[in-house]
């Protein structure tokens, strides 16, 4: 993400809240995990409900069978400022999606699925080197349609001394009954907000019904973590961060997410709106969002936060090069 600025994090004397590690000894994280397995069979993860088999290998809309598949997993200094820290976030992008925008940025993992497929032992080992690297945190990027794996591999970590903070990187396309089974497992949230309009993301991103549910769930991830905390250094330890990508033409539908994340969420909430949309995959192809943004159009979201008052976060600055048309 290129350089942010807007606002600051507030910092909140933290508490010692339940995580993962409590529901470890419990015996709930293990049960927790065997529900999200069981919902394999006749996936439901997300909102497609596709109903494939995935425990025999079927694959539905997000183009994934049994086994985690990533595409990477290194330290990333290019989040926001209290994810990224001074020491890089633990990034894992897993390789397909849920949905299916026509101008993703990382096309060939989320649809043409670069990757390699690993198992849960691998996928815990990976976790457990990024923490000896001094990652602040783990950043699963993408990874409703893993929920089950992601689990398995935090069982199999914790024993082996696992303990950073989750982060939850996802599109925002995500049903509750699903986002219940990571309460006190996720510390930060960072959902997408990305339309407004019924007709907009059907068209871009093959996702009906995305306003409804995406704001039911960031509701769900309000609830389980409530805004943005942060420690001395500014490092993030629980709460939500929205990242709203400003699109051309309105797309996006700014100014309506905006007033609503205001008026239901509050104005405390953290939010990263997005400067840096250009024409990626199939966008070349598609009407209304073959160009790139221009600085009218961000000008007209940043003045959409200003007016209802959404003063934490961070903006960016536009990139001139993709921005003349």
């Amino acid at each position: 993400m290129p350089a942010l600025h807007y606002g600051r994090a507030q910092g909140l004397s933290p508490t010692k809240p339940m995580n993962y590690i409590d529901l470890y000894n419990s015996g709930e994280l293990y049960q927790r995990l065997k529900s999200a397995y069981a919902r394999l069979a006749s996936c439901d993860l997300c909102p497609h409900d596709c109903r494939i088999n995935r425990l025999k290998g079927e694959t539905g809309i997000c183009s994934s069978g049994f086994k985690p598949r990533i595409a990477s997993a290194n330290l990333h200094r290019g989040e926001e400022p209290p994810i990224s820290g001074t020491r890089g976030s633990g990034t894992i992008f897993f390789s397909g999606c849920s949905l299916n925008c026509r101008f993703c940025q990382n096309f060939p993992i989320s649809q043409l699925g670069n990757g390699e497929n690993i198992s849960c032992r691998e996928l815990a080992a990976r976790m457990l080197k990024l923490q000896k690297l001094r990652a602040h945190n783990i950043n699963f990027v993408t990874p409703t349609h893993f929920l089950p794996q992601i689990l398995a591999a935090l069982w199999l970590a914790v024993p082996q001394g696992f303990s950073l903070p989750i982060v939850w990187n996802s599109s925002g396309y995500e049903k509750v009954d699903a986002l219940q089974l990571l309460e006190d497992i996720v510390s930060i949230y960072l959902p997408d907000m990305k339309y407004s309009d019924e007709g907009d993301s059907v068209e871009i991103s093959s996702a009906p019904d995305y306003k409804d549910i995406n704001r039911q769930a960031v509701l769900e991830m309000f609830r389980q973590t409530g805004h943005l905390q942060v420690d001395d250094n500014g490092i993030a330890l629980k709460g939500l961060i929205i990242r709203h990508l400003v699109l051309p033409g309105g797309k996006a539908g700014s100014s309506s997410t905006l007033r609503w994340i205001a008026e239901n969420i509050g104005r405390e909430t953290h939010i990263a709106l997005m400067s840096q949309y250009f024409p990626a995959g199939e966008a070349v192809h598609t009407a209304g969002i073959n160009r790139p943004l221009n600085q009218e159009e961000y000008d007209e979201a940043t003045a959409a936060l200003e007016a209802n008052g959404l003063e934490n976060g961070w903006v960016q600055e536009l990139d001139e090069e993709r921005s003349a048309v």
